[in-house]
């Protein structure tokens, strides 16, 4: 009977190597899943030598690497759920400052027909005097204010939307500037106004919450310090 032509290559073209199996598990990523560590230790597990098997210590080791990696990797899906769970939790809970004020450093403040901007600025060695200065929209001065000495601490400022001659100015956004006298120095200091709460928004990738305010300016949530009326 005559002997069926059967080449090596066929032989072997359902055969993995231990060798090839790793070396396409590194081109695929350079991380190795579990995926690819399952495939590479089933791999192991076909083509090992018969008359020097894998001893049973170097086995318990491998599978207890594949444990690991599996916990891991299901902890790391949990935290993932767990974020975007308390991300989307965060972006509700934050709805509610919508049309609400919030303290806010150095930026323009609506002001509404017959109301005021508050604000206040700290002042940890106190002051000998401060000046606050009042510029509309456009950049140009509306008002000025000074003060005498104020004691270490936050010194509360108010404008009432007036200027220099103690009319009313136009509705608008407006912005406040300080200098206090130090030591005998006369150096600017930040000024924290009352802004309202337009937007709230969140980062797909942190998780983290911002809101915006009048002016458009947008500070993450964490640093609000301050929420008025």
């Amino acid at each position: 009977m005559a002997t069926p032509n059967v080449t090596s290559s066929s032989l072997l073209q359902n055969v993995s190597r231990y060798e090839d199996v790793k070396e396409a598990a590194k081109k695929t990523k350079e991380d190795m899943g579990k995926q690819e560590f399952l495939t590479l230790f089933t791999a192991q597990l076909q083509n090992q030598n018969p008359l020097e098997p894998v001893k049973n210590e170097a086995f318990v080791a491998q599978l207890a690497q594949f444990s690991q990696l599996e916990a891991l990797t299901n902890m790391q899906g949990s935290l993932d759920k767990f974020v975007t769970s308390m991300s989307g939790e965060r972006m509700l809970g934050s709805a509610s400052l919508i049309g609400k004020k919030v303290a806010v450093t150095d930026t323009p403040t609506q002001l509404t027909k017959g109301g005021t901007i508050d604000g206040s600025i700290d002042l940890p060695m106190g002051a000998s005097g401060i000046q606050v200065s009042v510029f509309d929209s456009q950049g140009r001065l509306v008002q000025e204010l000074i003060a005498g000495p104020q004691l270490p601490g936050t010194t509360p400022i108010s404008w009432n939307g007036k200027d220099a001659a103690e009319n009313p100015v136009p509705s608008g956004l407006y912005r406040m500037t300080a200098n206090a006298v130090v030591n005998g120095k006369n150096v600017p200091v930040p000024v924290s106004t009352l802004s309202t709460v337009r937007a709230i928004s969140s980062n797909p990738t942190d998780g983290s919450v911002s809101v915006e305010v009048d002016g458009g300016k947008t500070m993450l949530l964490t640093d609000v310090k301050r929420v008025g009326i």
